[in-house]
């Protein structure tokens, strides 16, 4: 099992930042996992744990921290971790995208960008799986990492103030989902017709941090289809259980 330096640093009264070494690394997002798998296996209440790419935000719900004694106990569970390591299970979602252009609205301006047909864009798009280093900025969106290099491209000079729910768009080495209608600044390629995020369901995101997701492409008729059974809840994403 790998091991990295890590810092731990205050983070307002009630949290801490733990942060690996600044890199997209799926091995690191694989150490910050059994480490919070280990963390939680001592049943300390009240503490919250959020990852993103090469670092954990964790926060006491409940009151101000020692930050000193916390520090001593994360370093400690940290060097421990080999010992509690927690059986994880990850998972492959399969997950529909329609790039027809009245969805991929972008998607003219990147493939003249990129110097690829469209449909060579959707091709390499729906060819990798994408593993899920954080979720965050609005409740559900999944930060994937894993894109090929030919289909890096920045963000918009002029970020959109109404980007629709499921769209699907590239920014710099990232591709991902909105889970609903917010402002954004990513170039968007298609639409997605299932929600990623459900206040009302038990698990309002079915996906976790360290899940791959792979994108594969339907047509505007099964988009509309599986618009109508994601809403009345009937849609089951495909998925296929990875080894932990």
């Amino acid at each position: 099992m790998n091991s990295y330096p890590i810092s731990i640093k205050p983070f307002g009264q009630s949290a801490v930042l733990v942060e690996w070494p600044n890199k997209v690394d799926e091995s690191i997002l694989q150490d910050i996992l059994d480490f919070t798998d280990s963390f939680k296996s001592l049943e300390i209440p009240d503490w919250e744990i959020s990852a993103a790419y090469s670092s954990l935000t964790m926060v006491n719900n409940k009151e101000q921290i020692d930050f000193k004694s916390i520090k001593k106990l994360i370093e400690d569970c940290y060097a421990e971790k080999t010992r509690s390591k927690v059986l994880r299970k990850k998972c492959l979602w399969k997950i529909p995208v329609c790039y027809d252009e009245d969805f991929g609205i972008d998607v003219q301006e990147v493939s003249k960008r990129l110097d690829l047909s469209i449909e060579n864009l959707i091709k390499m798009h729906t060819s990798y799986e994408y593993v899920v280093y954080g979720i965050g900025f609005l409740p559900g969106f999944m930060y994937l990492g894993g894109l090929p290099k030919a289909l890096e491209i920045p963000r918009r000079k002029e970020p959109r103030l109404h980007v629709v729910k499921g769209s699907v768009g590239l920014a710099a080495k990232q591709t991902g989902v909105y889970p609903q209608d917010s402002p954004g600044g990513w170039n968007i390629i298609g639409r997605c017709p299932i929600p990623i995020f459900s206040a009302k369901a038990k698990k309002p995101c079915f996906v976790n941090v360290g899940d791959k997701i792979m994108f594969y492409q339907i047509t505007r008729a099964e988009y509309d289809l599986r618009k109508i059974e994601g809403e009345v809840g009937i849609y089951t994403p495909e998925k296929i259980t990875l080894d932990a």
